[in-house]
């Protein structure tokens, strides 16, 4: 069995790490068309996005009335899936929805 040598101890060399940063987030955004429902953008905000029916129709309102609106906050990859259930979903309805992300 090997006997402890002081002279030959050797240290375990530690590094400290930064902080851990945030993700960057990025905007999901609707925009507005003159074919796609209300009820429909009210329909993708309550079952995509989650909000509540009064939220929901308040943001429509917003891209009804400004021609853009904000229908979430989300790291990269969860934006750019929303964005793609809801393109998805347009197409399968047949309107010409369009929601984009950007970063924020």
């Amino acid at each position: 069995m090997p006997t402890f040598d002081p002279k030959f101890d050797e240290q375990i060399g530690t590094k400290e790490r930064s902080a851990l940063r945030q993700p960057p987030l990025f905007r999901v955004l609707l925009h507005n068309d003159n074919y796609t429902t209300m009820e429909f953008v009210v329909f993708i905000l309550t079952e995509i996005f989650h909000h509540s029916e009064l939220d929901a129709i308040r943001i429509m309102l917003q891209v009804h009335q400004e021609g853009v609106g904000i229908a979430g906050v989300f790291t990269y990859e969860i934006a750019e899936t929303k964005v793609a259930r809801v393109m998805a979903l347009a197409r399968e309805y047949e309107y010409p929805l369009l929601c984009t992300m950007e970063e924020e």
